[in-house]
Order: C-alpha cells, then sequence, then structure tokens
C-alpha cells in the first residue's frame, strides 16, 4: 500500500476528547487552519462518560490553597506544586469560557433548593475536604463535549476527519543529538477508504485519551487504547509514570451491562461501601479499616480496600449504600445512573448497588510540561495522553476534566508563540513524506490479532493490576515479549488496518506499563508492589521516564 496523498494544515490535532477539541478551538482563534483526526464519530471518546464534573474552586467557603493540597494528598508526593497551582488557579477562567460557550452546569436551583437558586450545586467527590465539582446532572462529560462540537462545527477553519486512525508520527531525528528531534505530522489510515494519507503541519498535537483497553476490565470506550502514547514513544518522546493506572473502585457489577462507572459523586453524597462477611449475611461498612475518611478516601486506597475485601470475603463485588435518599432526591440528582441502575434490576433508593473496581484513569503518559509541550519539537500532548505533573501517583477525582481544560489554553498560547519557528523547520510541499508498505499483503490470518488482544488484556489484568509482585511483573514482561514481536512481524507483512493499529498500541502500551512498574521499587499511590510495600520518601518528587533507544 503506497500512497501519495500528502494533506497540509497549520496545525494538527489527533483526538476529539475535551483536551483536543478544546485545543483546537484555541488554536483555530489565530485564522491558522486546523486538522482534527479522529479514529471513531467525533462524540466516540472518554470525555463523553465523564459522569462526575470539573473540580474547580467556585465557592467563596473554598480556596486554591486547599485545592491544592487536596490535589498534593491525593499524589502521594509526586505532583509538581508549580503545576497543580497554576493549573488549579486557572480553572475559574476556564470555566467561565465553557458557559459563554454555552455549557449548562446544575444550580441549586435546578435540584429544587430555594437557597441561592442560581448558585452552582457543587458536589464532593473523594479525596476533597470541600464541595468544589462542577456537574451537569450525572452526564457532564457528555455536555462538555456537546458544547464544544458544535463550537467546532461552527469553526470555519477547523476541519474534522472523522474514522481517520493515526498510525505514527512523522519524524526528522537528529542522529547527532545536537538538538531535538523534529514532528512534521502524523501517517493517518482512513477506515472507510482502507489508505494511508500523510498529514503534514508546523505542529502537532496529541489527545487522544487513554488505556484502559489494555486492561480486561475497564470503565473506558473501546478507543480507549493508548495510541497517542504509542505513537509517542515510538517517536523518540520521552515517557513518565506509566505504572501509575488509576482503578475506578466503583464499576457496576453486572452480568450484561459491561463498563457502567457508577459515579464516585454518589460517595459525595453520602453513599457508603460495603461487604458481605459471609454468603447471605447483611453487607456491613469496611472503608474504616483503610482510610480516615472511610468511603471518601482517595481512588488508589478504596479501590485496594475493595480488591481486599474481596479476596478476603470471596464475594464477587462490594456494594454502595445510598439508600439515605429518596428515590425522587437520586432521580434528580443521578438520572443516568438511576436509569441504568433500573436497567440491572437495581433501585438505588431501595437496593445496593453491586460494583467493582475495573482500570479508569492513565496518571502518566507523554512527558510535557506545563504547556504540553513534548521532548520532541512541534510535538504537544494534552489530557490523558500527557504528563504534565498534576496527578502524581494518584488523581484527585474530576481534576482530569480541570487539566483537559487549561492545559489546551496553555499549549496552544505555546505554538502560537513557538509558530514561525515550527514552520521554518518545516518540510517544503516537494519533499517526499510518502507512506509506504512495501511488499505488504492482505492478511489471511486476523484470528491472531484477536488472540493476541485477548491475551495482553487478561495477562495485564492478572499481573499488573491493583496488587502487583516482581514476579508477576517479570512473568508479564516474559509474555509482552514474545507477542510484541509477533505483532511486530505481521505489522511489517500484512497491510495495515484499524484492529492491527490499536493491537500493536495496545501491545506498546502495555511493555511501558510493566517497564516503569519494574523500575519503581516501592509502594505510592497506584503502584502497589507487595515486595517494596512501603513509601520511599528518596523517590517523592522523582518520576520514572522511559525513552526508545534508536
Amino acid at each position: 500500500m503506497q500512497n501519495n496523498e500528502i494533506k497540509h494544515y497549520d496545525h494538527i490535532v489527533i483526538g476529539s476528547g475535551l483536551a483536543g477539541l478544546s485545543s483546537a478551538l484555541h488554536l483555530a482563534k489565530s485564522g491558522r487552519s486546523v486538522a482534527v483526526v479522529t479514529k471513531r464519530s467525533i462524540e466516540e471518546c472518554n470525555s463523553r462518560l465523564a459522569q462526575g464534573g470539573v473540580a474547580c474552586v467556585m465557592d467563596r467557603l473554598d480556596t486554591f490553597d486547599e485545592h491544592v493540597q487536596d490535589t498534593l494528598t491525593a499524589g502521594a508526593g509526586l505532583c509538581k506544586e508549580d503545576v497543580v497551582r497554576a493549573i488549579v488557579e486557572e480553572g475559574p477562567a476556564a470555566i467561565a469560557e465553557l458557559i459563554e460557550l454555552g455549557a449548562k452546569f446544575t444550580t441549586r436551583g435546578d435540584l429544587g433548593y430555594q437557597d441561592g437558586r442560581s448558585e452552582f450545586d457543587l458536589g464532593r467527590e473523594g479525596g476533597h475536604h470541600k464541595r468544589r465539582v462542577l456537574h451537569a446532572g450525572d452526564i457532564t462529560g457528555a455536555e462538555l463535549e456537546r458544547v464544544m462540537i458544535e463550537a467546532v462545527r461552527a469553526r470555519p477553519n477547523i476541519t474534522v476527519f472523522e474514522y481517520h486512525i493515526a498510525v505514527d508520527l512523522v519524524i526528522s531525528r537528529r542522529l547527532d543529538q545536537t538538538a531535538p528531534n523534529r514532528c512534521f505530522g502524523a501517517y493517518v489510515l482512513d477506515i472507510n477508504a482502507n489508505r494511508v494519507i500523510t498529514f503534514l503541519a508546523p505542529s502537532t498535537l496529541i489527545a487522544c485519551g487513554g488505556t484502559g483497553k489494555v486492561y480486561l476490565y475497564t470503565s473506558n470506550p473501546d478507543v480507549a487504547c493508548g495510541s497517542g502514547i504509542a505513537m509517542a514513544y515510538r517517536a523518540g518522546a520521552q515517557i513518565a509514570n506509566m505504572e501509575f493506572v488509576q482503578f475506578h473502585p466503583t464499576i457496576l457489577h453486572h452480568p450484561t451491562i459491561r463498563s457502567f462507572l457508577i459515579s464516585e459523586a454518589l460517595r459525595g453524597e453520602g453513599a457508603v461501601l460495603k461487604c458481605r462477611e459471609t454468603k447471605g449475611a447483611e453487607p456491613v461498612e469496611f472503608m474504616h479499616k483503610y482510610h480516615p475518611m472511610k468511603s471518601l478516601a482517595p481512588r488508589d486506597v478504596v479501590a485496594r480496600a475493595i480488591d481486599s475485601e474481596m479476596k478476603r470475603t470471596g464475594e464477587e463485588c462490594v456494594y454502595l449504600d445510598i439508600r439515605m435518599h429518596s428515590e425522587e432526591e437520586l432521580k434528580r440528582r443521578f438520572p443516568n445512573i438511576f436509569a441504568k441502575c433500573l436497567e440491572a434490576g437495581v433501585n438505588m433508593a431501595h437496593d445496593l448497588i453491586p460494583v467493582v473496581p475495573a482500570a479508569h484513569f492513565m496518571c502518566g503518559g507523554i512527558k510535557t510540561g506545563i504547556d504540553g509541550a513534548s521532548s520532541i519539537e512541534g510535538l504537544y500532548a494534552v489530557g490523558e495522553s500527557a504528563c504534565t505533573g498534576l496527578h502524581g501517583a494518584n488523581r484527585l477525582a474530576s481534576n482530569s476534566l480541570l487539566e483537559a481544560l487549561v492545559v489546551s489554553r496553555f499549549a496552544a498560547a505555546s505554538i502560537d508563540r513557538n509558530f514561525a519557528k515550527f514552520k521554518k523547520n518545516h518540510p517544503t510541499r516537494t519533499e517526499p513524506c510518502h507512506w509506504t508498505s512495501g511488499n505488504a499483503t492482505d492478511s489471511d490470518e486476523l484470528v491472531v490479532i484477536a488472540h493476541n488482544w485477548d491475551e495482553i488484556r487478561r495477562f495485564m489484568w492478572d499481573y499488573v493490576g491493583i496488587y502487583r509482585t516482581d514476579k508477576r511483573l517479570e512473568r508479564a514482561k516474559n509474555r509482552i515479549k514474545l507477542i510484541r514481536k509477533e505483532i511486530e512481524k505481521y505489522y511489517w507483512d500484512f497491510k495495515v488496518t484499524a484492529d492491527l493499529i490499536e493491537l500493536r498500541n495496545i501491545a506498546t502500551v502495555a511493555e511501558l506499563i510493566i517497564d516503569c512498574a519494574l523500575q519503581r521499587h516501592e509502594s505510592r499511590g497506584l503502584n502497589f508492589n507487595a515486595d517494596y510495600p512501603f513509601l520511599d520518601p528518596e523517590l517523592d518528587c522523582v518520576d520514572t521516564v522511559i525513552q526508545r533507544k534508536f
């Protein structure tokens, strides 16, 4: 498969979640051309599924200092305090911009309260000591995506390419290492036309979202394969802190309803975690054994506690009890969650909600500054693809949407400042940057893709999950080395397909998670290793950084 079509833009954004679309909108303000590349429809992304909301200081009883401190505490000594403060303090301006675009956050008046009818109804989630989570019912992500998509489609200088999946970055390597490598764009597979197109631009921004599909059980949609991180690693970018995979403590446990997240906001409204001590017994509270904040403890603590209780009791799940609220209140505050639970035969007002942990959020990623700039010139990353230093070893609830909004503003400003330099170093329109697949043929062994995909996700769940040991990690490392060799041979022998691209990416991401976990000889935040059960103070603020050697 050789393709001669080259598309030229001023900016390329890969991904259509909140971080990507926000970046595209800010970049478009200059009047320059922006291409948004997304592998499914523009609506399909992790951001759309976010239930809780956006953490932001909006109440007179709250302060930036308190939000910063809650973030640092959750991050377990690995956050960059200057980054945390800058993002937290920029939050109100980002929220004001969203509201100007038409975002509608829930107010107390919307919920029937007579006091302060126009005031935002601020939620509280695990790890927060104050109510500071703005929400749009329990479908905040869907509301923000709606607003962003409308704004993007209204911009004539933004072109959206749906069902286009990025294969690899177009990179110019400096062999003498006297200057950073340069990114010129990306090779992109047009899925419907089955052809690879070269997209070139002075700046390329990765906003591909998370890595949840690397694990067997996840709250993420199918698109969350860590593709941006994998491409950046193959291009030679620095990757940081991939061992810190956040497992959401409460995913609905049901045989047919998969990957449905039960928002932490329920615990913010008083829901209590319970487990059965014996079969048929009435479930009892257990979080007091693990943390002084009990059911409102940070996510890493809660996920490990649930995993521990399930192993101790042999039960398949634990339960959330929010029966202290009336059916009317729950339908009003959590309409989407209430309806989904009812579909599963659970009335939240009268029944306990069965829940289990699942892979949810990647705190590591492409190592960037607060402006999203990577170690490769012209390449930026924002959102869950990036590791800015905000989340540290454990993300504080609802800080992710805040980061997506704020860092996208900083990234666009940085690209604007450096655009003349990026354009000067950009290849001319006559230079060849074509994609070629050599002698690759159509595959007659598609079962290889399905088998390897399934095996990776299973051993990552079993060996590189909530509870780790060196022996498990080494077992996973041996398996992924063999599988990656198979995948690379398959990749070069056969023509690329969307499934093959995603398999290649999850294999790369899986190995990055394993390698980072093997390098960290301590238990901190989301990385718990029974062979090193204690936190090492000498590793405070020390990132695990991996970079491909050529």
